[in-house]
């Protein structure tokens, strides 16, 4: 198996960003983990390498989770490298990839991450979906995950059945072999019961630290999302 090599001197930090579902605050969290990586000077980079659902703005392909994550990078790169695989449909990858004619490779991916290592201090790649959705009939997102070799960060959309799905995605990452250096709880439904009941079963079933909980935000700009984590506790 592939996997990237010694990461270069100037890399400082990097991690996957992965999450119970589709849908629950992935970008979010990663383009504030960005913001705030930024903000202590670091040169960072965004990547999400795979991305499905585009509309065509002023003759490009633009999808808000990439443009977000371009946003909050305060190193500006090519979206060539920021999402290696960028597709129309909003569907599942590994259909879209199939009747776009889009052939997904690891490799590529890889190649990419690279190049992103080499101009930024600290990179921040994201997932698609939760952490075992299809690329191909070969690949999933945890096997991107594993060849990446990288650090995870876990994104817990709070709302009614997270334990379950949490504590299933926490399983699944270690049986990979990757280190979870650390999850954020975000909240999904502000109508949900019992957060903090919730929030202390998690703490003590997850052997990694809680780097925030992100409340549900009137304006969710990861500028405001950034000042809910903890960034210590992953550098």
């Amino acid at each position: 198996m592939t996997q990237v090599q010694a990461q270069p001197a100037g890399l400082q930090f990097s991690c996957f960003v992965t999450g119970t579902d589709t849908e629950i605050g992935k970008t979010l969290v990663s383009s504030a983990l960005l913001h705030a990586l930024a903000q202590r000077g670091l040169g960072s980079a965004g990547m999400k390498p795979v991305a499905a659902g585009a509309s065509l703005l002023d003759g490009e392909w633009h999808n808000e989770d990439v443009d977000m994550l371009q946003a909050a990078s305060s190193v500006k790169l090519p979206v060539s490298l920021v999402c290696p695989y960028l597709m129309q449909a909003p569907a599942a990858p590994h259909i879209v990839a199939l009747h776009e004619n889009v052939d997904i490779s690891a490799a590529h991916i890889l190649d990419c991450y690279a190049q992103l290592t080499q101009q930024a201090q600290a990179v921040v790649v994201e997932g698609v979906g939760g952490f075992c959705v299809p690329l191909n009939d070969e690949l999933d997102t945890a096997d991107l995950a594993q060849q990446l070799a990288l650090p995870v960060v876990l994104v817990v959309g709070m709302r009614l059945g997270c334990l379950s799905h949490a504590l299933l995605t926490v399983e699944a990452i270690a049986a990979r072999g990757l280190k979870l250096a650390g999850w954020v709880a975000n909240t999904v439904d502000a109508d949900m019961k019992y957060v903090e009941e919730n929030l202390q079963a998690l703490s003590r079933r997850i052997a990694a630290p809680l780097l925030g909980h992100i409340p549900r935000l009137p304006n969710p700009g990861y500028e405001a999302a950034a000042s809910y984590l903890n960034l210590n506790l992953l550098m």
